[in-house]
């Protein structure tokens, strides 16, 4: 792919090494993974940056994961929410949810033009469309109101966090925090080893949130998982 401006630093551009699939194992995905690949979609994309190499994976072994006392918070105060898994499904009312979501939570493009209006299409391939198994999870509370949603790619050997979206409104109930908590509770039910929160990028403080998952590991240049105190670079 070309290179175009860095999501993380404006002073940056990045490139992506990437290939569309249909269908591939989850194993083979979750391998995929540990090379440093994502996907978006049925895209799976590989930062190749010129003299960069900060976009680097973060996991959490599952089994070890002790959730801090602000986590323990946010856990109780979202008791009351009812929370369900199945296939992803998209409706509108998750259509909504998500243009409330990037409306409401995101700021305009850096550039200073405003953020286009996505459609449902848009949203359709982003996150529903996907060549691994995958499940959404959902979150309403006792009005049956949709709060937020989660979506996650599904193996044997791990849990990938794909993307969450909730109702700004409700920002202070931390659903951000809570749907992490969640699926790390999913994954230890189930026996999966390992939970993927995505890329941790070294300077860019939208990401400092995911080393408060801990013990976190951290996917290094040289293709070796250590744990996050070791630090990147």
């Amino acid at each position: 792919m070309p290179e175009h401006p860095c999501p993380y630093f404006s002073h940056r551009v990045a490139q992506y090494r990437a290939c569309r699939a249909e269908s591939i194992p989850g194993s083979f995905y979750h391998d995929l993974m540990d090379a440093n690949f994502r996907r978006s979609g049925t895209i799976l994309y590989q930062p190749i940056c010129r003299g960069c190499r900060l976009c680097v994976q973060i996991r959490v072994p599952v089994q070890r994961f002790a959730p801090s006392k602000s986590q323990r918070r946010c856990w109780r105060r979202n008791a009351d929410l009812t929370l369900t898994f199945n296939a992803p499904q998209l409706t509108e009312e998750k259509f909504d949810l998500y243009r409330r979501y990037l409306r409401d939570w995101h700021q305009p493009d850096r550039d200073g033009g405003d953020r286009e209006e996505p459609t449902i299409e848009d949203l359709q391939r982003f996150l529903y469309e996907s060549p691994v198994e995958t499940i959404e999870f959902t979150y309403r509370d006792a009005g049956h109101r949709l709060l937020a949603v989660g979506i996650c790619d599904v193996c044997a050997e791990s849990l990938s966090s794909v993307y969450f979206f909730f109702n700004p409104a409700d920002s202070s109930r931390g659903l951000g925090t809570f749907g992490a908590l969640s699926e790390l509770g999913w994954a230890r039910d189930r026996r999966i080893a390992l939970y993927y929160l995505g890329y941790w990028v070294k300077g860019s403080t939208t990401m400092d949130y995911k080393l408060s998952y801990q013990p976190a590991q951290l996917l290094f240049p040289d293709g070796v998982w250590r744990e996050s105190d070791s630090g990147v670079g």
